[in-house]
């Protein structure tokens, strides 16, 4: 694992449970996003490994309510791009 979830909730400055497992799941996302990505697995002693998680997991949490008529072009490209790195696993 690249994050742990009491690190990611600290820089998403998250008290109390009640997100967890949507932080779990994007911790999980987000770290199966780099290894797609790169084709490499990294740990949490690469600091630029965990910096991309981070930020990723922060760009996903917060959006995370948008709506159809809301989703913007970065938000498109994203997907666009993960479902080309979920189609070539």
């Amino acid at each position: 694992m690249i994050l742990s979830l009491e690190e990611t909730k600290e820089w998403l400055r998250i008290d109390g449970s009640e997100d967890d497992g949507s932080v779990q799941m994007l911790i999980a996302a987000s770290e199966n996003y780099l290894k797609n990505a790169t084709g490499t697995v990294f740990d949490h002693t690469h600091d630029q490994a965990r910096l991309f998680c981070l930020v990723l997991v922060t760009d996903w949490y917060e959006s995370r309510e948008l709506t159809a008529s809301k989703v913007g072009e970065k938000v498109r490209f994203t997907v666009q791009s993960m479902l080309l790195q979920l189609s070539n696993c």
